[in-house]
């Protein structure tokens, strides 16, 4: 039996596709690459934004043109979208059965199911499921890079966000389990390791029986970094509030941490914040920057920025584009608010703030952010990074990409180098996006 998955959203879907791999892989299925070979076809979901959730409703249309083809073709939704609408997705005529991101050991159930009795769901969230047992099915063709969920879910309940309510509540996983999911990838031959979370500077462990003493995510990152010296690490996602001194030292102590750090503000300004319910403020986030610089020079900061949320006044923007500046972030995902159902915000706030008026400011931050990029990769013209070989560039078969420690894309000519190596490489021009490099020999 074959499956094919496609994954939307965040790298905690790409890792939780490859946990459903897995458990598919224990009852017979192997991963497909071509629709039209699969007997099962899976879409994990994200509902962080309308259009996200847009572009799946179209994929279940071509998924339903191949039911009609081929029968017996089973067509599964999972993860947020599915524990975000339940039942209203089986009113889909191409969806067989929907399950959230805590019923993934159920699938090989819900499938036999379908067989014999029609439409199934499973949406229950769980406050333990960690699936800290499963060693996932790695997606990564070139088996480079590989993520590890720390942990799952997320207690701060910004009032913008879905996420509290289809991932359900946080809790941290067993870190014996996650040094032994490092020491398969590394074992396999993997460069890189990500630990992935909501928030992982909340990770804290007490043991199953809550004796011991709590394991923080600083000292978890370095028992992971220690594990073999020569593996890169990666972490994501930070919150302003949580991320202490302990984890920055920890990255100075270990070279192969890598200096880079994802830190979202959302907005510059203090009111804007309040209504986000993001529990930091604008003083509080740039004095965490300022300590980030101090501890770790040179360190790569990126952030997320949500434009036109619920009463932005114009004087909330500007604030937003004076700390944009301030800080001269390497790289942002930038986003105009999307109200989702069922947050804080649908229920209490006005969505308010006009759609020419979100686009309006959204492109001017994004014209803002691509200068600073540009700035940040000019400063890196004419110097030497070392860089992990992740692939072959899109555009060109004799081209490779890879990134620096400070998660700069790099591109360069293969000259019989290949994913996985380590390579110096010359910044000889760049965009607002890429390193153009060669090889130092």
């Amino acid at each position: 039996m074959k499956v094919y998955i496609e994954t939307y959203g965040c790298q905690m879907n790409v890792g939780d596709s490859e946990v459903v791999l897995a458990i598919l892989r224990q009852v017979g299925y192997s991963r497909c690459e071509e629709i039209s070979r699969a007997d099962l076809i899976l879409v994990n979901t994200c509902s962080i934004r309308e259009n996200a959730e847009q572009r799946v409703f179209g994929r279940l249309d071509v998924f339903r043109q191949e039911k009609l083809r081929r029968k017996g073709v089973i067509v599964g939704v999972l993860g947020c979208m599915a524990e975000r609408l339940k039942e209203k997705l089986l009113e889909n005529k191409a969806v067989d059965l929907v399950a959230g991101p805590d019923s993934y050991r159920q699938l090989p159930k819900l499938i036999a199911a379908v067989r014999l009795e029609g439409k199934q769901i499973d949406t229950l969230l769980s406050h333990e499921e960690t699936y800290a047992d499963i060693s996932p099915v790695r997606m990564d063709a070139e088996g480079v890079t590989a993520f590890i969920s720390i942990m799952r879910g997320c207690n701060n309940v910004c009032s913008y966000c879905i996420v509290p309510y289809v991932r359900g509540a946080e809790r941290s996983r067993d870190p014996q389990s996650i040094l032994r999911e490092a020491r398969e990838l590394i074992a396999a031959g993997y460069r890189e390791i990500t630990l992935l979370g909501q928030n992982v500077d909340s990770y804290c462990w007490k043991g199953t029986d809550g004796t011991q003493a709590p394991l923080s995510f600083a000292a978890l990152l370095e028992q992971v970094a220690l594990l073999d010296t020569s593996v890169r690490i990666r972490f994501a996602t930070s919150h302003p509030k949580d991320m202490k001194d302990d984890v920055l030292y920890t990255m100075a102590r270990h070279a192969n941490i890598c200096k880079h750090i994802h830190l979202p503000v959302q907005s510059g300004s203090d009111a804007q914040l309040l209504l986000m319910n993001r529990k930091y403020t604008r003083e509080t986030y740039l004095e965490r920057i300022a300590k980030i610089r101090e501890i770790l020079p040179g360190c790569a900061i990126t952030t997320d920025i949500i434009v036109g949320f619920c009463e932005e006044s114009e004087e909330d923007y500007e604030k937003t584009l004076s700390l944009v500046e301030e800080v001269g972030f390497d790289g942002a995902f930038m986003f105009q608010y999307s109200e989702r159902p069922g947050t804080k915000a649908s229920r209490t706030m006005p969505d308010n703030i006009a759609p020419e008026v979100k686009t309006a400011r959204l492109n001017r931050l994004i014209e803002l952010q691509n200068h600073n990029a540009l700035q940040s990769n000019q400063a890196c013209v004419g110097q030497t990074f070392e860089v992990l070989i992740e692939g072959t560039s899109k555009r060109s078969e004799a081209q490779l990409f890879g990134r620096t420690g400070t998660n700069k894309t790099c591109v360069f000519p293969a000259e019989g180098h290949h994913p996985g190596e380590t390579v110096t490489v010359r910044v000889l021009s760049c965009t607002s996006a890429t390193l153009i490099s060669e090889i130092v020999k």
